[in-house]
């Protein structure tokens, strides 16, 4: 909202703000909050969320049918469970969040075992390995180590 003030203070200062144009750019400012506001992701006990900017979506972790990973340049993880729900996450959050990675993981090794997660292990393992690598990059960078 401080894009709209800032827009609308310029547009006083050279004379020219009218009522329509105060109501124009008080919406392209929430355009630019709704495109630049990062989804935010939660997690408990056997269940994920994103919230985005309109709405939530949620996956049940211990019922996920698939798991697969979307896009060369801004790589998307997306998340499908049993009952049509689906989010869709980049990975550096689960990097950046050890406990989402841990309750992700557990609800997918649930999923396994019951035989409903039958398409993505790979993917899993592959950003189990990633989130991994990471993590001790940190620890060492962190003791001075590296």
């Amino acid at each position: 909202m401080a894009f709209s003030g800032l827009m609308m203070l310029l547009d006083w200062g050279s004379g020219g703000l009218t009522p329509p144009r105060a109501g124009l750019w008080a919406v392209l400012g929430a355009m630019v909050f709704a495109v630049l506001l990062p989804p935010r992701v939660t997690a408990g006990e056997g269940w994920l969320a994103v919230r985005g900017s309109v709405r939530e979506r949620r996956v049940c972790t211990d019922a996920l049918v698939a798991l697969y990973s979307c896009g060369p340049v801004a790589q998307r993880l997306v998340l499908r469970d049993a009952y049509g729900g689906c989010v869709e996450l980049t990975p550096r959050v689960l990097a950046a969040n050890p406990l989402l990675w841990h309750l992700l993981d557990a609800g997918a090794r649930r999923s396994r075992e019951r035989g409903t997660l039958r398409s993505g292990t790979d993917v899993l393992r592959e950003l189990a390995e990633q989130i991994d690598d990471e993590t001790a990059r940190a620890v060492l960078r962190a003791s001075g180590l590296e």
